[in-house]
């Protein structure tokens, strides 16, 4: 939870048409144009005869005269016939072609942002394998299509208290087994070893959850398709590590054509009994 924090929208309106998702970009763009059509239906009413041919003649009819305007279609049977209306329309004209161009301009940004096409297991495991401790975290690439140079990092964080500091939020970097890909294509499993180095290996799984601890996986690659850099980042609470437990193998036929079965990709399966799960951690 954030308190004290002034930061308006209208401050940062670029990073939120891109952020919001596309239904809430059009309900925000069509609440745009209603208001626009009716502030300048109202200045049109508010002088005196200024659209000729205006049908209805009441508040619809400049309401219609206003969209034609804005959007610079001008079907040509109603016109301004008041220099206050050609004025009036003057500015329309203008906003209309500004707005038509930002609007363009956010709905490519919007296409030609990178999507992450990495998904990440539900839970990382943690388990003993030849007398070494290993915590997982499995990935895959959803579009089977290549990112070259993919690089994992890992982090732990946890909150800490200091005489000097008070309480903060460290962040510890977990090493990796391998932290660079150089085909990130179909699965990737990023392996730490709980060795004396390592932050996890001296705190206990009820120590890291009183402490609101907390992994952190980002990954970063080129992705072929579209010469673009492909970023990814996944947040897991300490309590979604499963202890004692392994990822179920999703792979098949390697002696001939390897087979993926990714609706296991998030099942784990018990390794350990829950009484040692706990000791193990400990030193």
């Amino acid at each position: 939870m954030v308190f004290g924090l002034e930061h308006p929208i209208w401050q940062d309106v670029y990073y939120y048409a891109l952020t919001s998702s596309w239904p809430a970009f059009f309900v925000v763009v069509g609440i745009v144009f209603l208001i626009f059509n009716l502030v300048f239906a109202t200045l049109y009413v508010l002088g005196a005869a200024p659209i000729a041919n205006m049908a209805p003649d009441n508040f619809l009819g400049a309401f219609f005269f206003s969209v034609e305007t804005l959007a610079t279609v001008g079907y040509g049977d109603m016109h301004p016939q008041t220099m206050y209306a050609h004025v009036v329309a003057t500015i329309e004209i203008f906003v209309g072609m500004a707005s038509v161009a930002l609007a363009t301009g956010v709905v490519f940004a919007r296409f030609s942002r990178p999507r992450s096409s990495v998904i990440f297991a539900r839970h990382p495991v943690c388990y003993q394998a030849k007398n070494r401790r290993l915590l997982m975290i499995r990935l895959a690439n959803a579009r089977l299509n290549v990112i070259s140079q993919a690089n994992a990092s890992l982090y732990l964080m946890l909150n800490e208290k200091t005489e000097d500091m008070g309480l903060f939020r460290r962040i510890y970097d977990l090493k990796l087994e391998r932290s660079v890909h150089p085909d990130f294509m179909l699965g990737w499993t990023l392996i730490h070893v709980l060795d004396d180095d390592s932050p996890l290996a001296r705190l206990s799984p009820e120590a890291l959850e009183s402490a609101g601890a907390a992994l952190i996986v980002t990954i970063n690659g080129l992705d072929d398709a579209t010469a673009l850099v492909q970023h990814a980042r996944h947040h897991y609470p300490v309590t979604d590590i499963k202890w004692g437990y392994r990822y179920k193998d999703i792979m098949s036929g390697l002696m001939h054509t390897p087979h993926l079965h990714y609706k296991h990709f998030h099942e784990v399966e018990l390794v350990e009994p829950v009484a040692e799960k706990h000791s193990a951690m400990t030193p």
